[in-house]
This record gives structure tokens, C-alpha cells and sequence, in this order.
């Protein structure tokens, strides 16, 4: 089970998501999002949004947040927040409560609009490796 973290601790990753959100690269929708989080380990990791002038090419926080888990160690993710240019807390988009799942599981803390949910309240009945693996066992 993930461990609760403070008010204090969800306001210093509040903080550190509103920092990177103002180095996000948004020339087009002009919308900054940044994404904080704690890995099993005690890092902290960042990521800010990235558009392109391909808009599908766009690249979320949420996925810098999880390029830089993998690229400082692996790991899974524990607590994770996203807020918007002005530090005011907002939802993933699906995809990207998709790609927190796959990396924090079903026990992750993700502090919403609403307070802190677990991801197994944001995303109930995720589809996540556990399913692919099901898939292939049943296959051999």
C-alpha cells in the first residue's frame, strides 16, 4: 500500500509541478501544465508539457514526468500532481491516467481538484499488464 503524504509534502510537489509548468513549451494552446511526483525511492521527478505543430505530436507532463522515472532509475511512481500554468490542480487527461497507472499501479496518490485519490478511484477497472500477461499465459 502506498504511504500517505502530508499537506506539506502534496504542496512542495504542488510547488515543484507549478515551476516546471512555467518552462512548458505551449506556442499554440498557450496552456502550461506541469506534473510532479515521488517515486518508490524518494525521487522527485518533473515533467511539463511539450506542444508540436503536429498537434498529436504534443507530449503531456504526465509523459515527461514518466520519461524522467525511467530515465534517473526506474521504479514506480507513489504520489503524483499536475496543475495548470497558474499552480491550480487539474485532472490527467485518459491517456495520461493510462500511462500513471501503468507506472504508479492501482495503490498511486494522485492529489486531485477534489483531494487525493488512489489510482484505482480515478481509473476504476484499468486495463494494465496484469491483463496482457493473463493473455499470454492463457496462450501457452
Amino acid at each position: 500500500m502506498t504511504e500517505r503524504v502530508s499537506a506539506t509534502e502534496w504542496e512542495t510537489l504542488r510547488q515543484a509541478a507549478t515551476e516546471v509548468a512555467a518552462r512548458a513549451y505551449a506556442p499554440y494552446s498557450h496552456y502550461h501544465v506541469g506534473a510532479a511526483g515521488l517515486a518508490d525511492d524518494g525521487r522527485l521527478l518533473v515533467g511539463c508539457n511539450v506542444e508540436n505543430a503536429g498537434y498529436g505530436v504534443a507530449l503531456c507532463a504526465e509523459c515527461g514526468l514518466v520519461s524522467q522515472l525511467h530515465a534517473t532509475g526506474g521504479g514506480r511512481l507513489t504520489h503524483v500532481v499536475c496543475v495548470n500554468g497558474e499552480g491550480t490542480v487539474i485532472m490527467p487527461c485518459g491517456r495520461c491516467r493510462q500511462i500513471l497507472y501503468e507506472n504508479g499501479g492501482p495503490a498511486m496518490q494522485l492529489l486531485t481538484p477534489e483531494g487525493a485519490l488512489t489510482m484505482a478511484q480515478v481509473l476504476p477497472q484499468a486495463f494494465g499488464p496484469a491483463d496482457l500477461e493473463a493473455v499470454a499465459a492463457s496462450q501457452s
